[in-house]
């Protein structure tokens, strides 16, 4: 099927089609009241709808993709084992609003149960006990080792959460839009950072098996498809036969998603959306919602090549 796909494509000229998804997209950001930058890939065949996709953006929890692929690829090569347990105690772990961070008892898990968490509710405490197994440097090496060399780890969670609280506090207005841009969380020359079109590479190698094959492809495939949040890149696929798999993040007027959508046909798409909103506000269901939306414009001009 997917080779059908291919000669298919191959033997159509995708420009016109992308540039008319590209300007329906950046109107959606605009009704919804976000700037936003997106890159949609055919894993299969290569076409690609793109608005500003290679424009560095701050990942924070999207890192946590970049985090398990590197578990998953030392696991792959005997240097790293996925199911050793690790004791973590109450008191040791980063503060977060979900997962073990909200648990009052010591819990004992494997890598791979915690890799689980990480994705399925953004547990932060248990992310950086991933890091703290894994190393930032060796997500980075595996990162440059795939070709992505802008994709690139500063912080773990917990330095992201002490950094977000420490310089908001400083800020005469924490409301304001203009003062919030200078945090340095939200400064990709300064924290965790890559582009739509590096994170849609990592996830389309991913789904390619070229990050680790087998066994263990599998299961990082299902951790990624295990996230419990559906109100971003899930919301425009509403079909029990499509399935999405991804990633979200959220800062101070950022809202983002990176994942795979893939059809009952064998269509593979990996899409990351990142939007910056006009307000400071918390809840922004447009915001969220025209991920989802943007995403669909994308998916579905490449499905009509």
């Amino acid at each position: 099927m997917n080779e059908t796909r291919r000669a298919a494509n191959e033997s159509r000229r995708p420009g016109s089609e992308g540039r008319r998804a590209a300007a329906r997209i950046t109107a959606a950001f605009t009704d919804a009241g976000v700037t936003g930058r997106l890159h949609a890939l055919d894993i299969d065949t290569g076409a690609t709808v793109s608005v500003g996709a290679t424009t560095p953006e701050p990942t924070s929890s999207l890192h946590k993709v970049c985090l398990l692929a590197t578990l998953y690829r030392e696991a792959a090569a005997g240097r790293l084992d996925r199911t050793r347990q690790i004791e973590i105690p109450a008191e040791a772990r980063t503060p977060g609003l979900s997962g073990i961070a909200l648990m009052r008892d010591s819990v004992r898990l494997s890598l791979r149960d915690l890799a689980t968490l990480t994705v399925a509710v953004s547990d932060n405490a248990a992310a950086d006990v991933l890091w703290q197994a894994v190393g930032v440097e060796t997500v980075n090496r595996t990162m440059a080792a795939l070709g992505l060399r802008e994709t690139v780890a500063v912080h773990v969670m917990a330095d992201i959460q002490h950094l977000l609280t420490a310089e908001r506090g400083r800020l005469a207005d924490p409301g304001d839009v203009g003062e919030l841009s200078t945090l340095s969380v939200l400064d990709p020359a300064r924290t965790n950072r890559s582009t739509p079109r590096e994170l849609t590479a990592l996830l389309a190698a991913i789904w390619r098996d070229e990050v680790c094959g087998g066994e263990l492809g599998t299961e990082l495939r299902s951790l990624l498809g295990g996230q419990a949040w559906t109100h971003r890149l899930a919301s425009g696929f509403p079909f029990d036969d499509v399935s999405v798999s991804g990633k979200t993040a959220t800062l101070p007027t950022l809202r983002a998603e990176a994942g795979v959508v893939e059809y009952p046909d064998g269509g593979r798409y990996a899409v990351a959306v990142f939007t910056h909103a006009a307000s400071a506000s918390a809840i922004l269901p447009a915001a969220d919602a025209v991920i989802g939306s943007a995403a669909r414009i994308a998916v579905d001009a490449l499905r009509a090549l």
